[in-house]
């Protein structure tokens, strides 16, 4: 593959704007799609707030400000976008007709050797890698929101994924959504069979477990007490635990009823302006904070 230069990002969202802001830090030029000037418009004045938030705690250089943004050129043209990318971050709303037309648009636009990625948290590589003709070129990589301050990417390969593609890749398939999806599964049984409500289950989280996993991984935690000890742990409550294939119903019924959360402004809570500028100031800061304490293990 040519050394990589040139990066698009197609959708400047949640996500979107945010992996442009990682590339254009690291040094890389960015080019930003979406369908509108006013998205893109925002998603500068998203990225500059971001950016100087960083450089207001440390994170980044207050001189590394100006030049990032200098990196990054907003277009609502995608064959503008992705012309000379070497590579495409598809960076849309998770539905799967929508990422495999985009993803058949990039295979045509995009030159021979551009790699094609997509942030899904859902759909592995060979869903989208059938929608082009480069199937050997489709990845996964999804970042974790926001990504200027949740260091993980999981780089997903599919069967197709040729060896210098898929350098470097981390993992086979989606770890730490699979995990996610255990934790939430869980806690949406818990509050079915009345054990205790959705607010109670978030407290819980937050002032326990959820504090040590910032720090360490559920394989150090068990290692730390003994396995010992998490097999008879095991043995009472692993026979207790939800082992549904399906959706949580209460899940599909918050659907149902357009109680989203924050973008719909209610879900298992009320979200006003306040709650929501709340919220992300209390895990941003928190972020920032963890930001500077993940060591390696010695």
């Amino acid at each position: 593959m040519n050394t990589v230069q040139n990066i698009a990002v197609i959708g400047a969202g949640l996500m979107g704007h945010a992996i442009a802001q990682e590339f254009a830090v690291a040094g890389f030029s960015v080019r930003l799609y979406d369908l509108t000037e006013e998205v893109l418009h925002q998603a500068i004045l998203r990225i500059e707030g971001n950016l100087k938030l960083l450089a207001a705690h440390g994170r980044i250089p207050e001189t590394a400000v100006e030049p990032a943004l200098k990196l990054i050129r907003t277009t609502p043209d995608l064959k503008e976008a992705v012309q000379d990318a070497d590579i495409v971050i598809e960076a849309v709303f998770e539905d799967l007709p929508l990422k495999l037309r985009i993803f058949k648009e990039l295979d045509d636009l995009c030159p021979a050797h551009t790699i094609l990625a997509s942030n899904t948290s859902t759909f592995m590589p060979s869903l989208l890698a059938n929608a082009t003709q480069r199937p050997d070129r489709v990845i996964v990589a999804h970042y974790f929101n926001p990504p200027y301050f949740v260091p993980l990417v999981e780089v997903v390969s599919s069967p197709h994924t040729s060896p210098e593609t898929k350098t470097p890749i981390l993992n086979p398939g989606f770890v730490a959504n699979r995990l996610q999806a255990a934790l939430i599964r869980e806690a949406f049984a818990i509050v079915q069979e009345g054990v205790a409500s959705p607010q109670e289950v978030d407290v819980v989280v937050r002032t326990g477990i959820g504090r040590r996993l910032a720090v360490a991984g559920p394989f150090e935690i068990a290692e730390a007490a003994g396995w010992d000890l998490w097999s008879a742990v095991a043995a009472q409550l692993v026979p207790t635990l939800s082992n549904s294939p399906e959706v949580p119903q209460l899940l599909i019924e918050q659907v149902a009823k357009g109680e989203l959360g924050v973008k719909s402004g209610k879900g298992f809570y009320t979200w006003g302006g306040e709650e929501v500028a709340s919220l992300r100031r209390r895990m941003a800061f928190a972020l920032l904070e963890m930001s500077g304490w993940d060591e390696p293990l010695r």
